[in-house]
């Protein structure tokens, strides 16, 4: 006699079929199920630091830190990512005006207007304090010191009132030219924008390489969109150190030290608020920094090269920046031109 198989009754499938798209779902979700596996203490930020340093790599005299890896190779294939000839600026307008995130607006104060008698010239000034979150900067590798050292084994006592003696922003007066990868993380999870305190993770860089088709590369910039600056527009602005920022968990930096970027940029701090490391602030900024000798873009204008880029399906661009040549500054404002 012939047996027929067993059909399992309607419930039971409808409960495999539920554990299946279940299953498919939260694995297709980024961060869903990386949070515990990406806890990390203090003491694992020290062995980090350790662990990720690039310290005496270039030479114990070096001040450039990761941006040697943009090498004339590299700036090559960055030109010739050029092919559309289109130009998206990635800085935000300046903010004149005290915000919940802006304690220190940009001061425009008008030397003469032209209206004089005889009057020709139209002369002004500019003043800011750069470094925060609301204005687009580049922060230099003297900008963090860790145990008294800077990125390299360069000493606190290098810096002095004139300025930083060693790793100053002018030591990237040549420019910034190589190839630049967006990482659209709330249109990864379908949003527009991330909350704040919105951590992302490893699982989230590579979801996002995966589904952009590109893959982090020695010497590229990578910028990490949150989103910021449409939810201030939407929602106006908020006080990141109450409220949060969203942003890297400090479990990212291995992947992009394995990586060898070159910088690291973002339209928030880069680190996510709170940290989520007990009694560490900026996990991020310190390994970036201070061990890792990786500048930073910070607060820069993402939204209008995110849609450019979807409009394009193209995730990597030429990035091109100079930062003021200021003798021992800790960083600069500038203006990054992404070029596709």
């Amino acid at each position: 006699m012939k047996l027929l198989p067993h059909r399992p009754s309607p419930d039971i499938c409808r409960i495999l079929c539920l554990v299946l798209w279940s299953t498919i779902l939260f694995a297709a979700i980024p961060g869903v199920t990386t949070a515990q596996s990406a806890a990390l203490s203090k003491a694992d930020i020290d062995r980090l630091h350790k662990e990720l340093s690039n310290w005496d790599r270039w030479g114990k005299d070096d001040q450039l830190g990761t941006l040697n890896l943009i090498t004339p190779e590299k700036r090559v294939q960055a030109a010739s990512l050029v092919q559309q000839g289109k130009s998206v600026s990635l800085a935000r307008l300046v903010e004149k005006q005290t915000a919940a995130d802006n304690g220190s607006p940009f001061q425009h104060k008008m030397l003469s207007t032209g209206k004089g008698p005889g009057s020709q010239w139209v002369t002004d000034q500019f003043t800011v304090n750069y470094h925060g979150i609301a204005h687009t900067h580049m922060d230099s590798l003297c900008h963090l010191i860790h145990d008294g050292k800077l990125y390299n084994g360069f000493t606190q006592s290098d810096i002095t009132e004139s300025g930083a003696g060693k790793l100053g922003i002018q030591t990237v007066r040549t420019g910034i030219f190589t190839r630049a990868i967006l990482m659209d993380i709330p249109r990864l999870r379908g949003v527009k924008y991330l909350d704040p305190g919105t951590p992302i993770y490893v699982a989230d860089l590579e979801a996002w390489e995966n589904r952009a088709g590109v893959r982090v590369g020695s010497g590229d910039v990578v910028f990490i969109r949150t989103g910021k600056w449409a939810r201030r527009d939407e929602k106006g602005a908020w006080d990141s150190a109450k409220d949060g920022l969203a942003g890297l968990h400090a479990s990212c930096v291995k992947w992009l030290r394995n990586r060898d970027i070159a910088m690291l940029g973002s339209d928030a701090a880069s680190d996510v608020v709170p940290s989520g490391v007990p009694g560490v602030d900026q996990p991020v900024h310190l390994l970036i920094l201070n061990a890792m000798g990786t500048p930073i873009f910070d607060n820069c204008e993402l939204e209008e090269v995110a849609r450019v880029a979807a409009e394009l399906k193209r995730w990597e661009f030429l990035i091109t920046a100079a930062p003021l040549a200021v003798e021992g500054g800790t960083g600069s404002p500038l203006n990054p031109i992404a070029v596709f």
